[in-house]
């Protein structure tokens, strides 16, 4: 009798966990049968760089003003990947990204670079227009260990998506520039400019050329970049001399998976069977740029993307000698540990007094701070929505909202909308607000409100519900069109807490955990 109980109790909690995975689904390009599907990250990891290190290979990407920025992801496959660690774990050179004397958004990391030298791995990248005077700065950030910690060197020139590159003779040189390109040869230590500028390329053929990323194959220069923007394509440079002159050639010029936006920008590795591939972006609207992943054919020298001119939809796993499990970036969040995970981002440099993980346990509380409206909060907290389709579900406790305290989640870009719980003199209601109108306001009694939003790359768009047990959900206010106001920045689900008084600073509400769904 007892070993059927046991034998019953384990069947319930197997049925338990399969609802949990149910519940929880996510986006995974490995098709489990040795081929991969495209795209690699159904959401927004955009200028894309990549290397191999021993039996790794590391992925950087562009994150703009989110904190912590410049995310390092790890792979042993190329399919399968998660996420290590932030290169800049926040920004200290300009108040404004405290949101004090005003905002930066659109600054931060732009345009990523990754290499390894040894021992030493290095993430460059350039911070465009960070004063009101200067163009901007390059930045490059070193670390023993990749999980970090990371130190940042910020250097006084400007180069604009950069490429670094460790040449085979000791020296270290930045391909930059768009359209204009540039070398530009650094101290041995990477760390500091050696010898200004050189242009070595200016084809008005090849208008915006951008996203340089340097590789020395066979004793020539390759430098790949992208021209073109959102409907861009790649172009491949080729010389026998760091400074040229270089030639061209397209290596790839295909939007079939996305009518409109072209395959461009991104990196290209060789693994250790000699196979060349490339990590590629491709402009999905306001979900965001998202990487494929494209084989290498080298033809008469040339690096040649994707099989047949086009980039593949599903293909053969790369060959690294074995199989690895199934493995994706981490989505949901139950709060109950010590440290945020490595899937959020705040909008701008935290206020660390105003949140805590560990002051109720299980719980991400997030304090309010002095703010007009949402896009000025701090402290908003984030992470990316996915395509085709994604929805992330909250469990908010909101008994210690003060009065001019908002509390909720929903989907920040500009536009924004969300479903919060908003208190004015002592009494609370439900309110969905959308472009920074409130469409909907319900009284409200209760301390415990559940609320979730769906986006969709159907016509772009976001719908909201809310919960008063957790179980029933009923939709409220309208759909958000979702855009792309801030430029280059994808949609993100957002949970925030703010107030519109100075009184209500010492209220706060109580996020028990945050559920993603990619059904």
């Amino acid at each position: 009798m007892k070993k059927h109980f046991l034998l019953f109790l384990l069947l319930i909690a197997a049925q338990v966990l399969l609802a949990q995975k149910k519940t929880h689904s996510v986006y995974t390009p490995d098709n489990g049968n040795g081929t991969f599907k495209n795209p690699l990250m159904w959401g927004d990891w955009p200028d894309p760089d990549i290397i191999r290190v021993d039996d790794y290979f590391y992925f950087v990407s562009t994150s703009m003003h989110y904190v912590p920025g410049s995310p390092v992801a790890r792979s042993r496959d190329l399919v399968n990947w998660e996420m290590l660690s932030y290169a800049v774990p926040r920004y200290e050179e300009d108040s404004r990204y405290d949101m004090k004397g005003g905002n930066a958004y659109l600054k931060g990391s732009w345009a990523n670079t990754i290499r390894h030298h040894n021992g030493t791995f290095y993430v460059g990248f350039c911070t465009p227009n960070t004063s009101r005077t200067e163009p901007g700065h390059f930045s490059i950030c070193t670390a023993k260990d990749p999980k970090g910690p990371w130190k940042r060197t910020i250097f006084k020139e400007y180069m604009y998506d950069p490429g670094l590159f460790f040449d085979d003779d000791g020296k270290v040189y930045v391909a930059h520039g768009q359209e204009r390109l540039f070398i530009t040869e650094l101290n041995a230590d990477a760390l500091s400019v050696k010898t200004p500028q050189r242009e070595v390329y200016n084809n008005r053929a090849f208008p915006y050329l951008e996203g340089s990323h340097m590789y020395k194959v066979n004793g020539k220069y390759y430098m790949m970049g992208s021209t073109g923007g959102t409907t861009g394509r790649q172009i491949c440079l080729r010389s026998d001399h760091i400074y040229g002159p270089y030639e061209a050639k397209e290596v790839i010029n295909d939007d079939h998976t996305y009518p409109g936006n072209g395959l461009h920008q991104g990196g290209m590795v060789q693994l250790k069977d000699g196979s060349w591939w490339f990590i590629i972006m491709q402009d999905r609207g306001p979900i965001g740029r998202v990487p494929n992943l494209e084989p290498v054919s080298w033809v008469d020298g040339w690096p040649m993307l994707g099989e047949k001119g086009k980039g593949v939809e599903t293909f053969k796993k790369p060959d690294v000698g074995k199989t690895y499990p199934i493995l994706v970036p981490a989505t949901s969040d139950e709060f109950n540990t010590a440290e945020l995970g490595l899937q959020w981002q705040w909008n701008h440099n935290p206020d660390d007094k105003n949140w805590s993980l560990t002051e109720r346990k299980g719980h991400l509380r997030l304090k309010a701070g002095k703010a007009a409206k949402l896009s000025e909060a701090r402290n908003t907290l984030t992470q990316r929505v996915q395509g085709p389709f994604s929805s992330g579900t909250v469990e908010i406790d909101v008994a210690a909202l003060k009065d001019g305290n908002i509390a909720g989640f929903g989907i920040f870009q500009f536009p924004y909308a969300f479903v919060a719980v908003q208190q004015k003199e002592g009494q609370k209601s439900i309110v969905m607000v959308n472009d920074d109108k409130t469409i909907t306001s319900i009284p409200f009694k209760g301390n415990q409100l559940w609320v979730k939003a769906s986006v969709t790359h159907i016509g772009f768009t976001a719908s909201f519900a809310y919960s008063l047990d957790g179980k029933k959900f009923q939709e409220i206010g309208n759909k958000l069109n979702m855009a792309l106001g801030l430029d280059w920045t994808a949609n993100r689900f957002a949970l925030f807490n703010y107030s519109r008084e100075e009184s209500g600073n010492s209220g706060y509400a109580d996020f028990n955990w945050f559920h993603f769904d990619h059904k």
